[in-house]
């Protein structure tokens, strides 16, 4: 395609701002729609972990029994609501289907392409970019309260290290306080990989604003585009209310919201929302210097430096938009066991959002299998401030014709 053709990308978080970003870069004109606000959502209240040490999906051995058990324990860090959602139980056998060694270790493979790139490409983005958004690159702290949980990880680690060449540096007992003196003592330890990175996602949300606005791209807000016009197999203006916006090409980057499109796309996209909370308060007295991962309670905790946000939690209850108060309380009960000041006042904000998730835990990126100049950027679980940028960066080079920097062919949606 011509680098004078123009596109539009349904959707105004992180992964369509960064497809918006690096499609402009290439000479596209960009314009994009979202439905609610731009940098909203899942891009606005995760804990800004840029992390290529998570590269193993959810679906690996021993995943189907935690979900059984989390059908029956509401407390549980990962829940299910049970009900009659047949996309749900569809999603679920597709997952149960992958918990397996072989296709654990090839999500791995694929989730790393996109890992690593985008960390890379967060280098440069901060170097070349006026991006204002606390970027810190110290690593990530995995702690352990138990001497069981400790060595369960070591096993974790090993498989980090040999497969994926990811390894950690493990720190034991009073050890790991000494690296995190915010830590309690008594901790069984912990494994700090140094790759890691934060960054605070509101304020990066609005650096991409600015950027993407000096690069020329329009940002429409409040616009729910409900489906396109096309021409046999092309769409040629997407339809929003009141209103029709065409463009030669078409990226859906709408997050969990993207089966909401599936009669518009051609096919069902198997993404179920996972529902992740988070909150925000002011930094307490004694405040940790490394964002840090209580592995065992699953709660995240990122010490920026003019704020402080616990989250974590995943719970799959629909597109269900109520704050949970007990899965909430949940993080502040987890870091208790971890930290000397889990939490300070005033808290600024209590969110909660649906992550994308998919049944192997790798996004889709690939063409819509019935219009040839539409595309999908969506599935990135609870990685997609982590893989924004290689995504954005993948999107542009399909839409440009040029050879992919990473496999593209293990984003295909073929593969369900």
């Amino acid at each position: 395609m011509e680098s004078s053709n123009s596109v539009i990308i349904v959707g105004g978080g992180v992964i369509g701002a960064s497809c918006a970003y690096y499609l402009a870069k290439a000479g596209w004109s960009v314009t994009i729609l979202e439905r609610g606000g731009f940098g909203k959502g899942c891009s606005h209240g995760n804990c800004g972990l840029i992390t290529p040490s998570h590269v193993l999906p959810l679906a690996g051995p021993g995943a189907v029994r935690q979900a059984l058990t989390a059908l029956l324990n509401r407390d549980s860090a990962f829940t299910i609501k049970p009900r009659l959602d047949l996309a749900l139980w569809g999603w679920l056998i597709r997952f149960a289907r992958r918990c397996n060694v072989r296709d654990m270790l090839s999500a791995g493979q694929a989730i790393k392409a996109l890992l690593h790139s985008s960390r890379a490409l967060y280098d440069q983005l901060m170097a070349s970019e006026p991006f204002d958004c606390e970027w810190d690159a110290r690593g990530l702290l995995f702690v352990l309260q138990t001497a069981a949980g400790m060595e369960h990880f070591a096993h974790t680690d090993r498989l980090l290290s040999d497969q994926f060449n990811l390894p950690a540096t493990r720190y034991d007992g009073a050890a790991v306080r000494t690296l995190e003196p915010a830590l309690k003592p008594g901790l069984a330890g912990g494994w700090h990989y140094p790759a890691d990175a934060q960054l605070r996602p509101d304020q990066m949300m609005a650096s991409w604003r600015r950027v993407l606005q000096g690069l020329g791209v329009a940002v429409r807000e409040n616009v729910e585009v409900k489906a396109f016009v096309r021409q046999r197999r092309r769409a040629l203006r997407a339809v929003i209310p009141g209103e029709e916006v065409a463009a030669d090409a078409f990226v859906v980057a709408a997050g969990a919201l993207t089966p909401w499109l599936n009669h518009a796309l051609g096919c069902r996209i198997p993404i179920q929302p996972g529902k992740g909370y988070s909150i925000t308060m002011r930094r307490p007295a004694v405040c940790p210097v490394l964002p840090l991962l209580f592995e065992e309670h699953r709660v995240a905790v990122t010490p920026h430096r003019t704020a402080y946000r616990l989250g974590s939690t995943m719970e799959f209850a629909g597109y269900d938009v109520t704050l949970n108060r007990r899965r909430l309380a949940l993080l502040t009960e987890g870091a208790r066991h971890y930290l000397q000041e889990p939490s300070a006042e005033p808290v600024a904000e209590e969110w909660c959002g649906w992550r994308p998730m998919t049944p192997d835990s790798v996004p889709i990126i690939d063409r819509s299998p019935s219009m040839e100049n539409v595309w999908i950027a969506a599935g990135h679980n609870m990685l997609g401030v982590s893989m924004a940028p290689a995504t954005g960066k993948l999107v542009a080079e399909l839409l440009c014709g040029t050879t992919p920097h990473v496999d593209a062919s293990r984003y295909a949606l073929g593969r369900f």
